[in-house]
Protein backbone atom coordinates (compact mmCIF):
# COMPACT_ATOMS: atom_id res chain seq x y z
CA UNK A 1 0.00 0.00 0.00
CA UNK A 2 1.41 3.65 -0.65
CA UNK A 3 2.50 5.54 2.20
CA UNK A 4 3.15 9.27 2.96
CA UNK A 5 5.43 10.58 5.31
CA UNK A 6 4.56 12.96 8.04
CA UNK A 7 7.11 15.64 9.86
CA UNK A 8 7.47 13.95 13.43
CA UNK A 9 6.70 10.29 12.97
CA UNK A 10 9.70 8.04 11.95
CA UNK A 11 6.73 5.22 10.58
CA UNK A 12 5.45 5.31 6.94
CA UNK A 13 1.88 6.71 7.52
CA UNK A 14 -0.66 4.42 4.78
CA UNK A 15 -2.58 6.29 2.51
CA UNK A 16 -5.69 4.40 3.72
CA UNK A 17 -6.22 4.58 7.17
CA UNK A 18 -8.76 2.37 8.86
CA UNK A 19 -11.52 4.04 10.88
CA UNK A 20 -12.58 2.32 14.31
CA UNK A 21 -15.64 4.64 15.30
CA UNK A 22 -17.61 1.63 15.86
CA UNK A 23 -15.19 -0.95 17.62
CA UNK A 24 -15.74 -1.88 20.95
CA UNK A 25 -14.56 -4.63 22.90
CA UNK A 26 -18.67 -6.57 22.75
CA UNK A 27 -17.39 -7.39 18.87
CA UNK A 28 -13.71 -7.79 19.95
CA UNK A 29 -14.01 -10.78 17.02
CA UNK A 30 -14.52 -8.57 14.84
CA UNK A 31 -12.40 -6.13 15.44
CA UNK A 32 -9.86 -8.28 15.28
CA UNK A 33 -11.05 -9.12 11.75
CA UNK A 34 -10.99 -5.90 10.39
CA UNK A 35 -7.93 -5.26 11.96
CA UNK A 36 -5.81 -8.22 10.77
CA UNK A 37 -7.35 -8.12 7.20
CA UNK A 38 -6.34 -3.97 6.88
CA UNK A 39 -2.44 -4.73 8.32
CA UNK A 40 -1.92 -7.72 5.90
CA UNK A 41 -2.80 -5.52 2.76
CA UNK A 42 -0.33 -2.86 3.91
CA UNK A 43 -2.01 -0.78 6.31
CA UNK A 44 -0.34 1.01 8.57
CA UNK A 45 -2.50 3.15 10.46
CA UNK A 46 -5.41 3.60 12.77
CA UNK A 47 -7.98 6.09 13.22
CA UNK A 48 -9.67 6.28 16.28
CA UNK A 49 -11.04 9.18 18.84
CA UNK A 50 -11.19 9.81 22.90
CA UNK A 51 -15.02 10.11 22.31
CA UNK A 52 -15.43 6.77 20.40
CA UNK A 53 -18.17 5.14 21.42
CA UNK A 54 -17.64 6.25 25.23
CA UNK A 55 -13.77 5.12 24.51
CA UNK A 56 -14.50 1.79 23.88
CA UNK A 57 -13.45 2.15 20.47
CA UNK A 58 -9.42 2.80 22.05
CA UNK A 59 -9.75 0.12 24.60
CA UNK A 60 -10.72 -2.30 21.73
CA UNK A 61 -7.74 -1.27 19.88
CA UNK A 62 -5.32 -1.38 22.74
CA UNK A 63 -6.24 -4.97 23.23
CA UNK A 64 -5.91 -5.59 19.96
CA UNK A 65 -2.27 -4.27 19.87
CA UNK A 66 -1.35 -6.09 23.43
CA UNK A 67 -2.68 -9.36 21.61
CA UNK A 68 -0.47 -8.75 18.30
CA UNK A 69 2.38 -7.39 20.21
CA UNK A 70 3.10 -5.30 17.25
CA UNK A 71 2.84 -1.87 18.63
CA UNK A 72 5.69 -0.76 16.74
CA UNK A 73 4.44 -1.54 13.75
CA UNK A 74 1.16 0.26 14.21
CA UNK A 75 0.59 4.01 13.52
CA UNK A 76 -1.86 5.32 15.93
CA UNK A 77 -4.29 8.59 15.09
CA UNK A 78 -5.67 9.12 18.13
CA UNK A 79 -8.05 12.68 18.75
CA UNK A 80 -9.22 14.66 22.01
CA UNK A 81 -10.45 17.50 23.07
CA UNK A 82 -14.04 17.19 21.84
CA UNK A 83 -16.50 19.31 23.12
CA UNK A 84 -19.12 18.50 25.78
CA UNK A 85 -22.24 19.55 26.78
CA UNK A 86 -20.71 22.60 28.13
CA UNK A 87 -18.95 23.53 25.27
CA UNK A 88 -15.80 23.77 23.80
CA UNK A 89 -13.09 21.72 25.54
CA UNK A 90 -10.17 23.00 24.03
CA UNK A 91 -7.86 24.27 26.43
CA UNK A 92 -4.66 22.62 28.66
CA UNK A 93 -6.39 20.84 30.53
CA UNK A 94 -8.60 18.79 28.56
CA UNK A 95 -5.89 18.03 26.36
CA UNK A 96 -4.19 16.41 29.35
CA UNK A 97 -6.78 14.55 30.54
CA UNK A 98 -8.03 13.16 27.19
CA UNK A 99 -4.33 12.19 26.56
CA UNK A 100 -3.59 10.24 29.86
CA UNK A 101 -7.31 8.68 29.93
CA UNK A 102 -6.37 7.87 25.49
CA UNK A 103 -2.88 6.59 26.69
CA UNK A 104 -4.22 4.29 29.54
CA UNK A 105 -6.90 2.67 27.05
CA UNK A 106 -5.19 1.96 24.21
CA UNK A 107 -2.16 0.67 26.47
CA UNK A 108 0.86 2.20 25.14
CA UNK A 109 2.88 5.28 26.49
CA UNK A 110 2.77 6.90 23.42
CA UNK A 111 0.46 8.40 20.43
CA UNK A 112 1.73 8.58 16.77
CA UNK A 113 -0.36 11.05 15.69
CA UNK A 114 -2.50 13.04 18.44
CA UNK A 115 -5.45 15.86 17.24
CA UNK A 116 -7.26 18.36 18.37
CA UNK A 117 -11.08 17.44 17.42
CA UNK A 118 -12.09 21.13 17.19
CA UNK A 119 -10.92 24.86 17.82
CA UNK A 120 -12.21 27.45 19.91
CA UNK A 121 -11.07 30.68 18.79
CA UNK A 122 -11.40 32.11 22.34
CA UNK A 123 -8.20 30.20 23.10
CA UNK A 124 -4.69 31.76 22.17
CA UNK A 125 -3.25 29.33 19.69
CA UNK A 126 -0.11 29.62 22.15
CA UNK A 127 -1.75 28.20 24.94
CA UNK A 128 -2.58 24.85 22.54
CA UNK A 129 0.74 24.96 20.95
CA UNK A 130 2.30 25.28 24.36
CA UNK A 131 0.73 22.36 25.54
CA UNK A 132 1.09 19.82 23.40
CA UNK A 133 4.55 20.42 23.01
CA UNK A 134 5.28 19.53 26.50
CA UNK A 135 3.85 15.98 25.37
CA UNK A 136 6.18 15.70 22.15
CA UNK A 137 9.15 16.79 24.76
CA UNK A 138 8.09 14.16 27.12
CA UNK A 139 7.69 11.44 24.12
CA UNK A 140 3.84 11.14 24.75
CA UNK A 141 3.13 12.43 21.47
CA UNK A 142 5.07 11.86 17.96
CA UNK A 143 3.67 14.38 15.57
CA UNK A 144 0.42 16.87 16.39
CA UNK A 145 -2.37 17.63 14.16
CA UNK A 146 -5.95 19.26 14.01
CA UNK A 147 -9.10 18.35 12.81
CA UNK A 148 -12.01 21.02 11.59
CA UNK A 149 -9.92 24.11 11.97
CA UNK A 150 -9.65 26.83 9.36
CA UNK A 151 -6.51 27.55 7.86
CA UNK A 152 -6.26 30.82 9.33
CA UNK A 153 -5.93 29.37 13.11
CA UNK A 154 -3.17 26.35 11.69
CA UNK A 155 -1.49 29.03 10.06
CA UNK A 156 -1.23 31.30 13.48
CA UNK A 157 -0.65 28.45 15.46
CA UNK A 158 2.05 27.38 13.24
CA UNK A 159 3.63 30.76 12.78
CA UNK A 160 3.62 30.97 16.79
CA UNK A 161 5.33 27.72 16.91
CA UNK A 162 7.91 28.67 14.61
CA UNK A 163 8.90 32.10 16.39
CA UNK A 164 9.26 30.54 19.43
CA UNK A 165 11.13 27.29 18.68
CA UNK A 166 7.99 25.13 18.96
CA UNK A 167 7.30 22.31 16.85
CA UNK A 168 3.90 23.20 15.72
CA UNK A 169 0.96 20.98 13.35
CA UNK A 170 2.36 18.68 10.68
CA UNK A 171 -0.62 17.14 9.51
CA UNK A 172 -4.32 18.21 9.33
CA UNK A 173 -7.94 16.15 9.27
CA UNK A 174 -10.76 17.96 7.67
CA UNK A 175 -13.22 16.42 5.35
CA UNK A 176 -11.75 16.09 1.86
CA UNK A 177 -14.11 14.28 -0.78
CA UNK A 178 -15.72 14.91 -4.15
CA UNK A 179 -18.99 15.65 -3.29
CA UNK A 180 -18.91 19.57 -1.84
CA UNK A 181 -20.94 19.81 1.50
CA UNK A 182 -24.10 22.02 1.70
CA UNK A 183 -23.39 22.30 5.34
CA UNK A 184 -21.12 21.06 8.16
CA UNK A 185 -22.13 17.03 8.61
CA UNK A 186 -21.66 17.87 12.64
CA UNK A 187 -21.50 20.86 14.36
CA UNK A 188 -18.11 22.55 14.10
CA UNK A 189 -16.62 20.31 11.24
CA UNK A 190 -14.79 21.37 8.40
CA UNK A 191 -14.63 20.40 4.60
CA UNK A 192 -12.17 21.57 2.62
CA UNK A 193 -12.96 23.61 -0.59
CA UNK A 194 -11.42 25.07 -3.38
CA UNK A 195 -9.56 27.82 -1.25
CA UNK A 196 -8.76 25.35 1.51
CA UNK A 197 -6.91 22.91 -0.67
CA UNK A 198 -4.97 25.57 -2.36
CA UNK A 199 -3.42 26.63 0.81
CA UNK A 200 -2.71 22.47 1.12
CA UNK A 201 -1.23 22.55 -1.41
CA UNK A 202 1.11 25.83 -1.02
CA UNK A 203 2.59 24.71 2.68
CA UNK A 204 2.20 20.82 1.31
CA UNK A 205 0.80 19.80 4.70
CA UNK A 206 -0.73 16.20 4.99
CA UNK A 207 -4.29 15.81 4.87
CA UNK A 208 -6.00 12.71 6.05
CA UNK A 209 -9.78 13.29 4.90
CA UNK A 210 -12.71 11.44 7.38
CA UNK A 211 -15.79 10.75 5.09
CA UNK A 212 -12.93 10.86 2.25
CA UNK A 213 -16.16 9.33 0.10
CA UNK A 214 -19.09 11.27 1.01
CA UNK A 215 -20.60 8.59 3.54
CA UNK A 216 -21.74 6.25 0.50
CA UNK A 217 -23.06 9.49 -1.79
CA UNK A 218 -21.08 7.49 -4.50
CA UNK A 219 -22.28 3.89 -4.19
CA UNK A 220 -25.09 4.28 -6.49
CA UNK A 221 -27.63 3.53 -3.83
CA UNK A 222 -28.89 6.90 -3.87
CA UNK A 223 -30.80 9.38 -6.34
CA UNK A 224 -32.25 12.40 -6.60
CA UNK A 225 -35.86 11.15 -5.36
CA UNK A 226 -34.59 8.98 -2.45
CA UNK A 227 -34.75 11.10 0.42
CA UNK A 228 -34.18 7.81 2.61
CA UNK A 229 -31.14 9.39 4.31
CA UNK A 230 -31.78 12.86 6.19
CA UNK A 231 -28.29 13.50 6.93
CA UNK A 232 -27.14 12.79 3.25
CA UNK A 233 -29.96 14.95 1.37
CA UNK A 234 -28.90 17.30 4.05
CA UNK A 235 -25.28 17.72 3.29
CA UNK A 236 -24.42 16.53 0.06
CA UNK A 237 -27.80 16.91 -2.69
CA UNK A 238 -26.93 19.16 -4.72
CA UNK A 239 -27.22 19.44 -8.78
CA UNK A 240 -23.29 20.03 -8.93
CA UNK A 241 -23.04 16.71 -6.90
CA UNK A 242 -25.28 14.74 -8.66
CA UNK A 243 -23.45 16.11 -12.00
CA UNK A 244 -19.60 14.77 -10.00
CA UNK A 245 -21.46 11.80 -9.94
CA UNK A 246 -21.98 11.32 -13.17
CA UNK A 247 -18.87 11.87 -14.05
CA UNK A 248 -17.43 10.11 -11.83
CA UNK A 249 -19.25 7.10 -13.49
CA UNK A 250 -18.20 8.38 -16.79
CA UNK A 251 -14.31 7.99 -15.58
CA UNK A 252 -14.95 4.89 -14.07
CA UNK A 253 -16.06 2.79 -17.32
CA UNK A 254 -13.19 4.57 -19.00
CA UNK A 255 -10.35 3.29 -16.90
CA UNK A 256 -12.93 -0.10 -15.98
CA UNK A 257 -13.32 0.64 -12.22
CA UNK A 258 -16.35 1.67 -10.40
CA UNK A 259 -17.41 5.55 -9.80
CA UNK A 260 -16.80 4.92 -5.84
CA UNK A 261 -13.08 4.17 -6.42
CA UNK A 262 -12.82 7.08 -8.55
CA UNK A 263 -14.32 9.47 -5.69
CA UNK A 264 -11.09 8.01 -3.66
CA UNK A 265 -8.60 8.23 -6.13
CA UNK A 266 -10.17 11.99 -5.93
CA UNK A 267 -8.88 12.45 -2.54
CA UNK A 268 -5.25 10.39 -2.74
CA UNK A 269 -4.34 12.45 -6.37
CA UNK A 270 -4.64 15.95 -4.91
CA UNK A 271 -1.16 18.05 -5.02
CA UNK A 272 -0.92 18.10 -2.00
CA UNK A 273 0.01 15.14 0.51
CA UNK A 274 -3.36 12.87 1.39
CA UNK A 275 -4.61 9.94 2.92
CA UNK A 276 -8.24 8.75 3.56
CA UNK A 277 -9.90 7.63 6.25
CA UNK A 278 -12.10 4.17 5.59
CA UNK A 279 -14.90 2.35 7.21
CA UNK A 280 -14.25 -0.80 5.58
CA UNK A 281 -15.74 -3.79 7.42
CA UNK A 282 -15.42 -6.71 4.90
CA UNK A 283 -13.05 -7.70 2.77
CA UNK A 284 -14.81 -6.09 0.12
CA UNK A 285 -15.44 -2.86 1.21
CA UNK A 286 -11.42 -3.01 1.71
CA UNK A 287 -10.34 -4.66 -1.69
CA UNK A 288 -12.57 -2.10 -3.05
CA UNK A 289 -10.60 1.16 -1.40
CA UNK A 290 -7.30 -0.80 -1.87
CA UNK A 291 -7.59 -0.88 -5.86
CA UNK A 292 -9.65 2.56 -5.77
CA UNK A 293 -6.11 3.86 -4.08
CA UNK A 294 -3.88 2.68 -6.82
CA UNK A 295 -6.06 4.70 -9.16
CA UNK A 296 -3.67 7.66 -11.08
CA UNK A 297 -5.99 10.55 -12.11
CA UNK A 298 -4.05 13.55 -13.62
CA UNK A 299 -4.48 17.34 -12.32
CA UNK A 300 -7.07 17.59 -15.94
CA UNK A 301 -9.11 14.73 -15.03
CA UNK A 302 -9.32 16.03 -10.92
CA UNK A 303 -10.57 19.27 -12.27
CA UNK A 304 -13.04 17.95 -14.79
CA UNK A 305 -14.28 16.03 -11.82
CA UNK A 306 -14.42 18.91 -9.44
CA UNK A 307 -15.28 21.94 -11.02
CA UNK A 308 -18.66 21.85 -13.00
CA UNK A 309 -20.51 24.30 -14.15
CA UNK A 310 -24.40 23.39 -13.03
CA UNK A 311 -26.18 25.49 -10.58
CA UNK A 312 -26.08 23.84 -7.08
CA UNK A 313 -29.67 23.98 -5.51
CA UNK A 314 -30.90 21.05 -3.03
CA UNK A 315 -33.14 18.48 -4.72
Amino acid sequence: MKTITIPGLEKPVSTLIQGSDYFKPSIYEKVCTVLDRFFKIGGTTIDTAHVYCGGESEVAIGQWLKDRDNREDVVILTKGAHHDKNGPRVNPAAIRQDLFESLERLQTNYVDLYALHRDDPDVPVSDIIDELNKHINSGRIKAIGISNWSVERIQEANDYAKANGLVGFTFNSPNLSLAKANEPFWPGCVSADEAYCAWHEEHQLPLLSWSSQARGFFTGRFSPDDHSNADLVRVFYNDANWERLRRAEELAKEKGVNKIQIALSYVLNQPFPTCALIGAQNEEELLSCYEGSKIMLTREELNWLEKVSTPTSNS
